[in-house]
């Protein structure tokens, strides 16, 4: 993936335009682009100021809006590609949208006598929509309005012809009180243009406010019907859910000619699924405007549960329907509900359903109802459809919604702290709506207060009260009614280190088998306790997890806890260590002595162990090193951050390897084990060096080998002292380190097979930064030959990207190139990305000694992304350095200037020699051409730091200095 982004940003940054579109993130990446270059975002935008225009009473601007969002469409949404459900969904309110635009664009025409307009809009949207009622309708009306009534009868045979040969059904209410009243209006004497309208004065404000084309008027019997509503107070401080209310408005015109529209809404408690369904219904109440119903179904538990039957008389009562006529049969009752529905246009809430058994009786069987379902369970059935979860609100919804409790002044005041509080509420509407209650009520409290009690270490759910009503108090009425198996493995959830869960760590956690792990899980995921991510994971809300161990402190005992968090560490050390096989076969398990105890399904439940299992598990597996040492479990805690080494060195993770092997050292240390204390030193050395810190890693391989002068394990103290040469070699101390190297090949038999491995590219790399190409290529050379006879790939691709850089110092460019991307290609082949900041780099500096100079500035800057992102600093110091001699060989020299200011300052922090003496070079040459005295300066404090190290380029700046000052070169080759 990070070569694919890297791919990405440099197509991308070909253009000056796309500079810093993709940018790194924590996880992956982001596209960066600014709305007004999305046509999908333009025609939102404009679409919405239309409807606004229209509603304020200026045509000409609604019409001119609409006509330019329009005019965005230049055909279908994402063309070609291949869709999932998400993108799906996505383009089918996108073009729903569309279409409502050009029905109320055809309005505008109409109102404005703009026949013809209408005419041509609807034409084409009826050639590409042919069972679109609404569209039709608007056609008919332009063509009668026109005076031509034959071309809109015409019009309505086809769109009867069309429905009753495709669906089997009429046309609906719109198309035929229109075509009466065309009728009608033809056999009045003299009548030519008479206007037709449908559905009421209130028609057009409908459409503006996006909910889609009027309905018929109310049926002949309407009057002996009164207006009912059973609503609850609509929430005053309702905001956001604009896509999902959206969404629902285009389902409902979509279905509401043909079927009863029925859309069933979960979520887990809080999360406004009422609240929601209440401003629906408010929405909608203009269409249906007859009755608005509302009956709590009481599905949390079994107790206060209203079974069908009771529903059917509340709601019928509702109706207005005598207590004495309400039937005692309840397949009566059934009849008589529907009977009374069919003679009204009603929208019906169902709140807190229980399951689709409670609600299939409740249902109607005419197209003239809504009816929405509010359910803390997913339910499902073929006459109702899926659920529609309901998710959390966006962030800034979250601030919205704060902002109404709070108030505007406090919330603008503090936007950090507000923020934070929305952030600690999990974004849950439920909880920032008591957060906002507790802020009111404490008018001197600043939001930063409240932000400060709602920390990391603190109970956040203790804040979220307010009277009768608590997020905990919500929480229970979801839990309580499940069974008490499936209750233990909720509270076994808050144990759980990570964020998410898969179900053979649930297992491991509770003792249970695969199968049972499992079913516990679809019920949590059916309650909407837990999140189903992608059928293999699993996560929690965070208040919700809080929640999880509230519940488990006060239920469970702490030996019980104690053993579940035993088996889950068991179980992802052996794990982790099946995939550290593959990636150091032989090593680790004479390192790290691990029996599981846990039963042998659970392995096979993960399948075949792969590198890429531990990339998604990464996050969850640093954090169970972290809880391990914290909860006491020493051995655990340093036996996975070794396990795990391996994967963060090869993929660049060295941040991560130093997090979990402190927590690994203090774990060794604190039980008493010297050999694992020598371990985590010197694995923790390895990503120090790795990230700059010479002195850390110094101190740790010199402990490392301290503590292993007595072992009886030969292998490792030679491991660690021959890991001495790499730090050597990076701290400046060349001669030390190419010393040092000999000496432990000269013990070669110590190390067996694995000393190719550990020796010969250290010693390599030594040798060639002090000018000893041939015996550098030798050595890298030996070390390719090593990792070809033991299969292993990232000693091949590291091997190959030392010869390519030896190659290049030796001035065969295009040879070293080949072999470059050779290293490159094996990289994107087995995912590991060790290294890959350098051989990029490398790649640079042959483009540029070919005169390809802009493909070597792509690669320097991409090595110095590469190298930020991985934290290896001195390589972003390198790759500064190349960058600012490519700039310089462009003519750019004021821009190299700075890149090697910028290199200097990094590698004096990081106190890099070589580097540090290389930026100084490249100042010089910039003073060189306007200040001599200035340049020789440079110059000396250059060749100072190279003749310290022995380094060719010692040879060169004595070459420019005797320029600079008329001397003599004495030095020579």
């Amino acid at each position: 993936m990070r070569t694919y982004a890297a791919n990405l940003r440099r197509t991308f940054e070909a253009f000056p335009a796309g500079r810093g579109a993709i940018e790194r993130q924590r996880n992956g990446y982001r596209l960066i682009v600014d709305p007004d270059e999305v046509d999908v975002f333009c025609f939102e935008l404009e679409r919405n100021a239309g409807r606004e225009a229209l509603t304020a009473g200026h045509l000409d601007g609604a019409r001119e809006l609409l006509e330019r969002a329009l005019a965005r469409w230049r055909g279908p949404m994402l063309a070609g590609l291949p869709l999932g459900p998400v993108l799906t969904s996505r383009t089918i309110t996108a073009e729903e949208e569309r279409l409502l635009t050009a029905e109320l664009l055809a309005d505008i025409h109409l109102r404005s006598s703009r026949d013809d307009l209408a005419i041509s809009l609807m034409r084409e949207v009826v050639a590409r929509h042919p069972l679109r009622e609404p569209a039709y309708v608007l056609l008919m009306r332009a063509l009668h309005e026109r005076g031509d009534n034959a071309e809109a009868l015409t019009v309505y045979d086809e769109i009867r012809t069309t429905l009753t040969t495709e669906l089997g059904v009429g046309p609906g209410g719109n198309l035929e009180e229109l075509r009466r009243s065309i009728l009608t209006a033809m056999s009045r004497p003299g009548s030519g243009r008479a206007a037709v309208r449908v559905g009421g004065p209130d028609r057009a404000r409908s459409l503006a406010g996006g909910a889609g084309m009027a309905v018929s008027a109310a049926p002949e019997h309407a009057a002996r019907i009164s207006p009912v509503d059973h609503l609850p107070r609509a929430v005053t401080d309702f905001v956001g859910r604009a896509d999902v209310v959206s969404r629902l408005l285009a389902e409902t015109r979509r279905v509401e000619e043909r079927v009863p529209a029925v859309h069933i809404i979960d979520g887990m408690a809080g999360s406004g699924k009422t609240a929601l369904a209440v401003h629906l219904a408010r929405r909608l109440s203009d269409r249906y405007p007859d009755a608005a119903l509302f009956i709590d179904l009481c599905g949390h538990g079994d107790k206060n549960r209203i079974e069908p039957a009771g529903a059917l008389f509340t709601l019928l009562r509702q109706l207005g329907v005598p207590a004495d006529r309400v039937p005692v049969e309840f397949d009566d009752r059934v009849e008589l509900w529907r009977q009374e529905l069919a003679r009204r246009r009603a929208v019906v809430i169902l709140d807190n359903a229980a399951s689709s058994e409670q609600i299939m009786p409740l249902l109607p069987a005419e197209p003239t109802t809504v009816v929405l379902v509010t359910s803390r369970r997913r339910l499902s059935h073929p006459d109702a459809g899926p659920s529609r979860t309901l998710p959390v609100m966006s962030p800034q919804e979250s601030v919205d919604l704060l902002r109404l409790s709070v108030g505007r002044d406090r919330v603008e005041a503090e936007p950090e702290a507000a923020a934070e509080v929305v952030r600690r509420c999990g974004y849950l509407p439920l909880a920032i709506r008591l957060a906002g209650a507790r802020l009111a009520h404490r008018r001197g409290w600043r939001l930063a207060d409240l932000a400060g009690q709602m920390a990391d270490d603190a109970p956040v759910l203790r804040h979220l009260a307010q009277e009768e009503g608590t997020v905990t108090g919500a929480f229970a009425a979801s839990y309580e009614p499940l069974p008490s198996s499936t209750k233990r493995v909720f509270r076994f959830l808050g144990l759980y280190p990570g964020s998410r869960f898969s179900t053979p760590a649930v297992a491991a956690l509770t003792g249970l088998t695969i199968a049972e792990a499992r079913a516990a899980l679809d019920d949590l995921v059916d309650s909407n306790l837990a999140e189903d991510l992608d059928s293999t994971r699993y996560r929690l809300h965070d208040l919700m997890r809080q929640y999880s161990i509230e519940l488990c402190s006060r239920t469970d005992s702490a030996n019980d806890r104690r053993r579940g968090l035993a088996r889950l560490f068991d179980f992802t050390v052996e794990a982790v260590l099946k995939v550290a096989d593959l990636l150091e076969p032989g090593v680790i398990r004479s390192q790290v002595t691990h029996i599981p105890t846990v039963q042998l399904e659970l392995f096979e439940a993960i399948g075949e162990p792969t590198a890429d299992w531990l990339e998604a598990e990464r996050m969850d597996l640093v954090a169970m090193v972290l809880s391990a040492s914290e909860s006491g479990f020493h051995q655990h805690c340093w036996q996975l951050a070794r396990a795990l080494w391996r994967f963060c060195y090869i993929r660049g993770y060295f941040e991560d390897i130093i997090l979990t092997h402190r927590h690994g050292l203090e774990a060794a240390e604190a039980a008493g084990d010297i050999d694992a204390l020598a371990l985590m030193n010197n694995y923790l050395a390895s990503a120090y060096v790795r990230t700059g810190n010479k002195q850390a890693a110094l101190h740790h391989l010199t402990r490392s080998v301290d503590l292993s002068r007595n072992s009886r394990d030969l292998l490792n103290p030679a491991r660690y002292r021959a890991n001495l040469a790499a730090v050597y070699w990076w701290s400046g101390h060349l001669s030390e380190s190419v010393k040092l190297g000999f000496e432990c090949l000269r013990d070669y038999k110590v190390y067996g097979n694995i000393g190719g491995s550990i020796l010969l590219p250290n010693l390599g790399l030594a040798l060639s930064a002090l000018g000893r190409y041939e015996e550098a290529l030798r050595m890298h050379r030996l070390h390719l030959a090593w990792a070809r006879t033991n299969s292993d790939n990232f000693h091949t691709l590291n091997a190959l990207s030392h010869i390519g850089a030896v190659r290049l110092r030796m001035g065969d460019l295009p040879q070293a190139i080949r072999i470059l991307l050779a290293s490159l290609a094996l990289r994107d082949r087995t995912g590991h990305r060790y290294a890959e900041a350098e051989v990029r780099n490398d790649l640079g500096i042959a483009y540029r000694g070919l005169g390809r100079l802009v493909e070597a500035q792509q690669e320097h800057e991409l090595a110095r992304k590469l190298s930020i992102g991985s934290g290896e600093r001195h390589v972003e110091a390198a790759a500064l350095n190349e960058l600012g001699r490519t700039l310089l060989a462009q003519g750019r020299g004021g821009e190299a200037f700075e890149v090697h200011q910028e290199a200097l300052r990094l590698a004096t922090r990081i106190a890099h020699p070589h580097e540090q003496g290389r930026a100084l070079a490249g100042l010089a040459e910039h003073f060189g051409r306007i200040d001599p005295a200035e340049a020789r300066r440079h110059w000396e404090r250059a060749l100072a730091i190279f003749r310290r190290m022995g380094v060719p380029e010692r040879f060169e700046a004595e070459r420019r200095l005797a320029e600079l000052t008329g001397a003599t070169v004495v030095a020579a080759r």
